[in-house]
């Protein structure tokens, strides 16, 4: 198969799929400050206590801090796959309970700048991780720029993190707006964090669910609570997962029950994916 070939398939999507189906959400919030990092990082960490293959992507390209977060030394990303440099495969870091975990770097905005023969090598690499994974985790950036709606657009299932500040509430229906302007039936699931408990986390919900039912072309659905807990930030000055530090501390217990809640979801709650497709998908978003 000719580069043209090749091309018109990857476009088309005729291409054969992996075997392995691979679930992708992205951890998004409208607001900054609101814990997206900590859900992404702790959620990867017990999805794959499971036994699940998990990749978390960190994808605030302003802001990137996943491997600050934990300690981790990011010294390339996919800036130096895109240029040639390196591998995919080189440039994964391990994090903790085996997850694995992508820098992106600056080099997502760069995809809109490939040629057709880049983005087939770039699919290719992708194509040969398929199989290991079962969960592709998104931490995207906060607010509404291009970027953090490029990324939400392309995954499978939107986890939208939001706490009882009036602020946050706001900002996460500006999100839900602005996505679901650009695609009809727009799905969130709706985490509510920083709370006192879940009476407060399905206030959060229900705030959210009530304005967007009304105004909005979406559907919404609870998807759990996270306390508010002290040892969040001292695990934050330990660059080290909560789940790690304080695995019995009343966060990481919520984020533990949150692992089990997202693995248990239907799976025909998740459309048939995997990272060819994901990628794919963002290249198109952001042409």
């Amino acid at each position: 198969m000719d580069i043209g070939e090749r091309t018109a398939a990857i476009q088309s999507g005729d291409q054969a799929p992996p075997k392995r189906r691979v679930r992708v959400l992205s951890v998004t919030s409208g607001k900054g400050g609101v814990g997206k990092t900590c859900v992404s990082v702790n959620l990867g960490y017990w999805l794959a206590k499971r036994g699940a293959r998990v990749l978390l992507l960190d994808a605030d390209l302003g802001l990137a801090n996943v491997d600050v977060v934990l300690g981790l030394r990011s010294e390339y990303t996919l800036q130096h796959v895109l240029s040639g440099e390196k591998s995919i495969s080189d440039i994964l870091l391990e994090g903790p309970g085996g997850m694995s975990i992508l820098p992106a770097g600056s080099g997502v905005a760069e995809l809109a700048d490939l040629s057709e023969e880049s983005k087939i090598q770039l699919f290719s690499e992708l194509e040969s991780l398929d199989m290991p994974f079962d969960y592709l985790l998104v931490d995207t950036g906060a607010g509404i720029s291009r970027t953090v709606l490029y990324f939400n657009n392309a995954v499978q299932d939107v986890v939208l993190v939001a706490t009882p500040e009036p602020t946050s509430i706001t900002d996460a229906y500006a999100l839900m707006k602005v996505l679901g302007e650009q695609r009809k039936g727009y799905r969130f699931r709706i985490l509510a964090n920083m709370v006192e408990n879940e009476t407060e986390g399905k206030n959060v919900y229900r705030r959210l669910s009530t304005v967007s039912d009304k105004y909005l072309d979406v559907s919404t659905s609870f998807l759990g609570h996270i306390v508010a807990d002290p040892n969040v930030a001292n695990a934050v000055r330990k660059q080290t997962a909560l789940s790690v530090a304080f695995p019995k501390s009343p966060a990481a217990r919520c984020l533990r029950n949150l692992a089990e809640r997202i693995h248990e979801l239907p799976r025909n709650d998740f459309p048939a994916g995997h990272l060819q497709f994901f990628w794919r998908r963002l290249a198109e978003q952001m042409a």
